[in-house]
């Protein structure tokens, strides 16, 4: 069982990496022209908008027992607003 202190000090970095992740791929896809993210509110960094209840419980027992496994909420896209769907959602993908 890994040491409480490290459970505390990394812990809100992970789920800040995981806002960040997500922020990343809404972000570019509006700059690619897919109006998705923002209409669903995900072009902020608040943690509510992006965190999954579940997957955040899942990080959190999966830390006690000495690895961390969770999941945000996936940004939703549509490709068919970029100029070129193939280059636009490797460029989404890669954001994250």
């Amino acid at each position: 069982m890994p040491e409480l202190y490290m459970i505390i000090l990394a812990g809100p970095i992970i789920l800040f990496s995981l806002v960040i992740h997500e922020f990343a791929h809404g972000f570019v896809s509006v700059k690619l022209g897919d109006p998705t993210p923002r209409w669903q509110g995900r072009l902020t960094l608040n943690p509510l908008a992006h965190l999954d209840p579940l997957g955040t419980l899942m990080l959190i027992l999966t830390m006690i027992k000495g690895f961390g496994f969770g999941w945000a909420k996936p940004v939703q896209i549509n490709p068919n607003y970029y100029k070129n769907p193939m280059k636009g959602s490797m460029l989404v993908a890669l954001a994250g």
